[in-house]
């Protein structure tokens, strides 16, 4: 029997005069040259070091007198590529570190660089286990298996361990005391599987790797939690360059950026990749990413056929750990089109309170939390999701559209509480709508879900369900018109038409034509426009909507206004007002009368114009029509610039400009602040005309880059 001192650190002589025993006694003990040490030195002993007598007792072999030295660690990764960041994190942890993240980001592959790399800081030995936590067995290492096996690595013949866990974990910490040894726990299950493996000697590190981010280690052990994010591209490169050569990647650029992104940044399945171009040296790596480009084969192909390599066997380990609560949003997670999901359409999905579910998902890796509370997952995740049946998927997925589609509905018509309305049928059961306080709350939705609503739409349009198409359609155009997205409103009012076309709803097919012409003038495209526009007024007069024809006869003024036909627009103004009046739409009269005073500001009748806003503005404010008076305050402003009231015009265009920001309207925001940088520059101020228009410039730049190039030639004139 021997007795050591390692937790103290103390030197023999420091001991001695601590505990009053003799330095040749301790000596005597820590050799082992006492056979039955006396009870009351150990336990004097025992009390100087804070632990239980039987810790002090060594039953391994004797320090320097054949004393071993594991080295455990498998081989280092070939061609490991990158990761420098968390070599740095790893260098600069204390006594334990987590590495978690998702199935294939290389977790193994970085404790292993790293433990390679640092191997001759701890010349006591290197110790290894995989802890099978997410594994094909699904039967995780016992943490009684693993003492046994780290002991037995230490010399500890297997008749004199204990027979107990307490009696291990003791056993292990005694003989690590006053060591320096590295331990890396590998694929762990849970905290609970690694606390009795931690060594409590200072000198002595341990990198634990694990699917779940093991949070618990972090409060009760003070454990560094590093959270591993897939490859950067110039570190996928880099992995792909090592097996593939550079010269082979160098002729297919293109190609190496499709295999980067389907293989989304992840070491193991870009290794599987580049194995079978390595198989295969004449196969192109076009043709190889044009393999991977469809979704449905991805994970078949990122198959070597050995279920270590298997993405869906790996993904599956995962999986299987999940409560049943977590496993089945993840399988329902696979029928959301979108990039990303927030924690209420999570709970429309599950059709219950999806926070603790998400919160599961997201300890395992499974999804990411890339904002506080938005939800994703990567692209092998979402083909694996999609390829688990669940009985409920048809419900779920009516209940996630009603969802979206009922919100959309509501901040809709916040921000435009004047918008001629369509009629919703009650949500599916379930579906949770979202409760829109405001017009803020319903930009920050719009602004956080307006990616999901448009992947939504189209999900809705191949799967051949036509009214959400429409009815999303119509709940978007406001957004994306004001924010200047051309190409996306396209895209969804033209779906919008197809679909309203094909339920045969003339109301809505009325509604998809004006959207679409209106899109059709901001892109100038007037024949295109007017047909639009000449094609919703004939559903209406046929169905005598005075209203859905007055708005179309609105639409058709603008059209003849930017053509220059200022009389015809006058025209169709005048009948729109009056049939607004006749329907008793007194807001929309307003509308009407705004666009009649503009155009007699384009026609030079400057106190006509004045005389139209100002009725104009007075019905608007009664209906509480905020975004009808942003434009009629910049026509106030346009009449009064050229009837010389600079002050005037530079007020009530200041005011049209806060309402369209006020609604998100950035391109009429842009329009007016160019108008009062006009203002300005009239009045004798060219500094405020200029910090007018760089802000105009700012917002053009991107939406409307001919504008922005016309606006810095008005800009910069003398």
């Amino acid at each position: 029997m021997r007795v050591h001192r390692g937790r103290l650190g103390l030197t023999q002589e420091e001991l001695a005069e601590c505990s009053g025993v003799s330095v040749r006694s301790i000596r005597d003990l820590e050799a082992g040259r006492v056979a039955r040490p006396r009870r009351a030195t150990v336990e004097l002993l025992a009390e100087v070091f804070g632990v239980p007598p039987e810790e002090l007792l060594d039953t391994g072999p004797i320090p320097g007198s054949g004393w071993p030295r594991p080295a455990q660690l498998p081989a280092a990764p070939a061609g490991f590529a990158g990761r420098a960041d968390i070599v740095v994190r790893l260098d600069a942890s204390t006594r334990l570190a987590v590495v978690s993240g998702t199935a294939g980001v290389g977790k193994t592959a970085i404790a292993l660089h790293w433990g390679h790399r640092v191997a001759d800081r701890f010349p006591d030995g290197q110790l290894y286990v995989n802890l099978n936590g997410f594994g094909p067995s699904g039967r995780p290492v016992e943490p009684a298996t693993a003492l046994r096996g780290f002991l037995e690595a230490l010399g500890v013949a297997a008749q004199r361990m204990p027979a107990d866990l307490d009696g291990l974990a003791a056993l292990y910490r005694s003989l690590l005391a006053g060591r320096r040894v590295l331990t890396v726990l590998d694929n762990a299950r849970d905290a609970e599987q690694v606390r009795p493996l931690l060594p409590a000697a200072a000198a002595c590190r341990t990198v634990v790797t694990s699917r779940d981010a093991l949070v618990g280690l972090c409060a009760s052990d003070g454990a560094d939690l590093i959270a591993l994010s897939p490859l950067s591209d110039d570190e996928a490169t880099a992995l792909l360059a090592h097996r593939l050569g550079d010269r082979r990647l160098a002729a297919e650029p293109a190609a190496v950026r499709d295999i980067v992104h389907r293989c989304v940044r992840l070491p193991l399945p870009l290794t599987v990749i580049a194995a079978r171009a390595v198989s295969r040296p004449g196969l192109r790596l076009t043709e190889l990413a044009g393999e991977l480009g469809d979704s449905r084969r991805r994970l078949d192909l990122i198959d070597a056929g050995d279920p270590a390599t298997d993405l869906r066997s790996i993904f599956s380990w995962s999986y299987r750990a999940l409560s049943p609560a977590a496993a089945r949003l993840f399988r329902l997670l696979g029928q959301h089109p979108g990039p990303d999901i927030g924690t209420a359409a999570a709970s429309a999905l599950a059709g219950d309170d999806a926070r603790g579910p998400l919160a599961e998902l997201t300890a395992a890796h499974l999804i990411v939390e890339d904002r506080p509370g938005r939800y994703g997952f990567h692209d092998l995740l979402r083909a694996y999701a999609q390829e688990l049946p669940d009985p409920d998927a048809a419900t779920a997925v009516s209940r996630m559209l009603d969802h979206y589609l009922h919100t959309a509905y509501r901040a809709a018509t916040l921000l435009d509480p004047e918008r001629d309305r369509i009629t919703l049928p009650p949500p599916a059961p379930g579906a949770r709508p979202e409760t829109l306080a405001d017009t803020e709350t319903a930009r920050i939705w719009f602004a956080a879900e307006t990616p999901t609503l448009l992947a939504t739409l189209r999900a809705c349009a191949q799967q051949d369900l036509p009214r959400y198409v429409w009815q999303l359609a119509w709940c978007v155009s406001d957004v994306l018109r004001r924010a200047g997205r051309w190409t996306e409103q396209f895209q969804a009012q033209e779906a919008g038409l197809r679909a309203a076309t094909e339920v045969g709803d003339d109301d809505a097919q009325a509604r998809m034509h004006r959207n679409l012409g209106r899109l059709h003038i901001r892109l100038r495209r007037f024949d295109e426009a007017d047909q639009h526009f000449t094609a919703a007024l004939a559903v209406h007069e046929r169905h005598g909507d005075r209203v859905g024809a007055a708005h179309s006869r609105l639409q058709l003024s603008d059209v003849n206004s930017k053509r220059g036909r200022h009389r015809e627009a006058l025209g169709h103004a005048r009948q729109a007002m009056a049939d607004y009046q006749a329907a008793g739409r007194h807001g929309w009269a307003g509308d009407a009368l705004d666009v009649i005073g503009w155009e007699h500001a384009l026609l030079g009748e400057y106190r006509e114009t004045l005389t139209h806003c100002t009725r104009a503005l007075e019905l608007q404010q009664q209906a509480g029509d905020r975004y009808g008076q942003a434009s009629t305050w910049h026509s106030l402003g346009y009449a009064h610039r050229h009837l010389g009231d600079h002050p005037a015009a530079i007020t009530c265009l200041r005011t049209s400009v806060e309402l369209y920001e006020e609604f998100g309207d950035l391109y009429n925001q842009a329009r007016g602040l160019r108008e009062l940088g006009e203002a300005h520059r009239a009045a004798g101020d060219e500094e405020a005309a200029r910090k007018a228009w760089e802000e105009a410039l700012t917002i053009l730049t991107e939406l409307a880059p001919a504008e922005a190039d016309e606006l810095r030639r008005l800009a910069t004139r003398p």
